[in-house]
């Protein structure tokens, strides 16, 4: 039987630490705890973490600050947990790289459920492959291959995106040249339903195009559809 996803907590709170390690656990995942950045550091190193619940208000170096680093490297998947609920700072957590967040106070059933949901995203097939099994596609010299979870430039260099940005790129490169609208990206590439003031996917979109574009301020792959969504205007061959 495949080993069940391991999950890192970090967070100075006992109490939520100990939650956490119980509830999660009693439901087949194997969990590890962290206090600060160094302990989180140290397991990171120790251990292959699938995924990470993270603390924005952390002492020392904030969780917003660790995302980032933790993004930079493309593994492990992000969940942060925030006790900010504006919409300003979670599309903060969201520009660092976080695959999705959860304010506090938070229901473990829906933090259950977006971990499920995060960890599927991260599958070599994911549920952004298609029937044909396909799983290298190339466009525009750029070349994005889906068991490996990479993507190369036309000038042969490996670019590195975060877990949403890797599924949201999959997404698109699905189904080129056909109008999607925001709320069908985040129920696809996320696996949930998007709310009037969600703005992740756009946040997504605005990352993949600085990696992508020769020209971000003005897309030339990913272009937005005025009242509609976007559109992977690409030629696109699979392989």
């Amino acid at each position: 039987m495949p080993a069940p996803p391991h999950l890192l907590i970090v967070d100075d709170d006992r109490e939520i630490r100990d939650l956490l390690t119980s509830l999660l656990g009693d439901r087949g995942f194997r969990v590890t705890a962290a206090r600060d950045e160094h302990t989180m550091r140290r397991a990171l190193e120790d251990s292959q973490i699938d995924l990470v619940i993270l603390d924005i208000m952390l002492p020392g170096k904030d969780g917003l600050a660790l995302c980032r680093e933790i993004a930079s490297q493309s593994s492990p998947a992000i969940i942060m947990l925030t006790a900010r609920g504006a919409p300003t700072d979670r599309v903060v957590g969201l520009e660092m790289g976080a695959d999705d967040y959860l304010p506090k106070p938070f229901d473990v059933h829906e933090l259950e459920a977006r971990i499920k949901a995060v960890l599927r995203r991260r599958q070599p097939a994911g549920a952004t492959s298609e029937p044909d099994g396909r799983t290298v596609f190339k466009f525009e010299g750029w070349t994005l291959n889906l068991l490996q979870r990479q993507l190369v430039s036309p000038q042969n260099a490996l670019v590195e995106l975060t877990s949403g940005e890797f599924e949201l790129l999959s997404v698109l490169a699905h189904r080129p040249n056909r109008t999607l609208t925001r709320s069908q990206l985040l129920d696809i590439a996320q696996s949930r339903t998007a709310d009037p003031f969600d703005r992740s996917i756009d946040i997504r979109i605005s990352r993949l195009r600085r990696k992508i574009e020769r020209d971000p301020k003005r897309p030339s792959l990913i272009k937005t559809v005025r009242n509609g969504g976007y559109v992977f205007a690409a030629q696109v061959e699979r392989e």
